[in-house]
Order: C-alpha cells, then structure tokens, then sequence
C-alpha cells in the first residue's frame, strides 16, 4: 500500500518509519508538552505543504474518524 501525495508517494515502511519517529518525539517533549510540540510541527508542516486550501483539507481529514 502506498499513501499518495502532491508530489511523491510513501509506502507502508516508511509510513510506519515516521509514525515511530512522531511518537518518540511525543515522548520526549512530555505530556506537558506534547500539545505545544504538535502544533510546531503543524505550523511547519503548513510552511512547507505552501497551500492554505491543502493544509485545510489535511485538518478536516485529520479529524475523520476520531
């Protein structure tokens, strides 16, 4: 399975790669914390996704099926 992006896509592994990386940075910025750090990384993902539409469409899909 591959997960499509605008320009590239990421399979399975490092999909999974990123996911064990997101967590272990949860876990180190504290559950104090881990709120804050979040929102940096939306920020800068934001920055770098450069759509304002895109980053509004990666939100509402976000929060399907919480």
């Amino acid at each position: 399975m591959r997960m499509k992006t605008s320009e590239q896509t990421l399979d399975v592994a490092v999909l999974e790669a990123i996911y064990d990386d997101l967590a272990q940075a949860i876990d180190a910025a504290g559950a104090d914390k881990s709120s804050v750090f979040l929102v940096k990384l939306a920020l800068l993902q934001a920055r770098d996704c450069g759509s304002l539409e895109r980053f509004r469409a990666l939100v509402a899909e976000a929060l399907q099926d919480l």
